[in-house]
């Protein structure tokens, strides 16, 4: 696709790199059938070809407008598209660049201004969320329906494994995560702990930045992201050989520091040796001896694989087959490759589409009767836990109960 740019993007990095991006782009339309808003909404724009030009044409000079702010805020940056592309074309890295324009250029009305903003003053911090989780754990019956159905009960806290092993990795702080779901990162550390790695906690590492950066706030996004490096790097240089992360959204985010850092020429070298010892928590335990472990009382799990994971890291089967072979059965799921409507924010920010994929999702995960729903992201494990009665759980929680 041959794009003309307007002269204020042209010698910009990212004019240019977006630029490259919709050069690769034929106007084929495979994308178009995998997209789930495409799939429920019927128009062309709410695809990933028809955003594609509309983003060439503000980056041609046409005005950022509320039209094509909308279109690109149903988007749910799954990357499906990409998963379906045989041109490569990057459209999720596309799409975040044509956001923080967007943003400026576009401004939002001032309460869904404040909205966003507060989503970013809050959700990234975990000092400032746990209040008010704890708070809304105590009101639960005073609750609006939507809101009582995604907050997850409060659990108690598991014990995390001394570093007693001479190969260490480190653990992402996190944010949403760590106040949510806790046992998650520490059933991770349990279960390499029986591989023979400790997992490190780093107090100074947080949130990875993908909130504010997938809202337009890049600058913002960025800061987080440095903070990050700043605090795993002396323990890279200690010889920490991974950093592990447990919620797939994240780990696709640090895998791209080395991408997004790369003009800084502070952290470009530090970013991209942290995107090479990311590791999605999978890859972690399938790269070490984990037949070794166990076998597990038999249960029927249906898998929910998140898109960060199958379409963003490309590890789609990974996780099954690590169950399967561990002796989980696992139940079919129809459209496996398709959102399950949480994306970051998006379930909080267009609550009617996030609302109709869950059904649309939870209606095949739940057709093979499963005794329990697996994921791997904290954000599609609440989106689908509020939708259903049955337990939705991390897939290593369930590993680590077995043993």
């Amino acid at each position: 696709m041959l794009a003309r740019l307007d002269d204020r993007f042209r010698d910009k990095p990212e004019g240019r790199e977006a630029e490259a991006i919709l050069k690769a782009c034929v106007h084929c339309g495979f994308c178009t059938a995998a997209c789930p808003t495409y799939r429920l909404l019927g128009d062309e724009r709410d695809g990933p070809r028809g955003r594609i030009y509309l983003i060439k044409s503000m980056l041609e000079g046409e005005p950022a407008t509320e039209r094509t702010r909308n279109h690109l805020d149903r988007c749910l940056s799954c990357r499906a598209c990409e998963s379906a592309c045989p041109s490569g074309v990057r459209y999720g890295r596309l799409a975040d660049i044509a956001r923080g324009i967007v943003e400026e250029r576009a401004p939002r009305p001032g309460l869904e201004r404040f909205k966003r903003k507060l989503l970013r003053m809050i959700l990234p911090y975990p000092a400032r969320l746990a209040p008010w989780v704890g708070l809304a754990r105590r009101l639960c019956p005073l609750l609006p329906p939507a809101l009582r159905r995604k907050l997850l009960p409060a659990a108690a806290p598991l014990p995390w494994p001394p570093a007693r092993h001479p190969r260490t990795m480190l653990a992402l702080g996190g944010c949403v995560q760590s106040v949510l779901a806790p046992s998650i990162d520490a059933a991770a550390a349990r279960v390499l702990d029986r591989l023979g790695i400790s997992l490190i906690r780093i107090s100074e590492s947080g949130c990875c930045g993908a909130l504010s950066y997938h809202l337009g706030a890049h600058e913002e996004g960025l800061d987080f992201m440095r903070r990050n490096v700043d605090a795993w790097w002396p323990a890279i240089e200690a010889g920490a050989e991974a950093i592990v992360i447990t919620a797939s959204g994240c780990g696709v985010m640090v895998k791209e520091y080395g991408e997004l850092l790369r003009d800084d020429p502070a952290y470009a070298e530090k970013a991209a040796r942290v995107s090479a010892l990311a590791r999605d928590l999978s890859e972690a335990v399938a790269a070490e001896d984990w037949r070794s472990l166990p076998a597990v009382q038999k249960r029927r799990i249906a898998f929910q694989s998140p898109c960060t994971l199958q379409h963003g890291q490309r590890l789609n089967g990974l996780v099954e087959e690590l169950l399967q072979g561990l002796g989980f059965e696992l139940t079919p799921v129809a459209d496996a490759a398709v959102c399950c409507g949480s994306a970051g924010t998006y379930s909080l920010l267009q609550p009617a589409l996030s609302s109709r994929l869950r059904e649309d999702k939870l209606r095949n995960l739940e057709a093979g009767d499963p005794d329990v729903i697996a994921t791997a992201n904290i954000g599609c494990l609440a989106h689908l836990a509020s939708g259903t009665g049955r337990p939705v759980r991390h897939w290593v929680e369930l590993l680590d109960r077995c043993y």
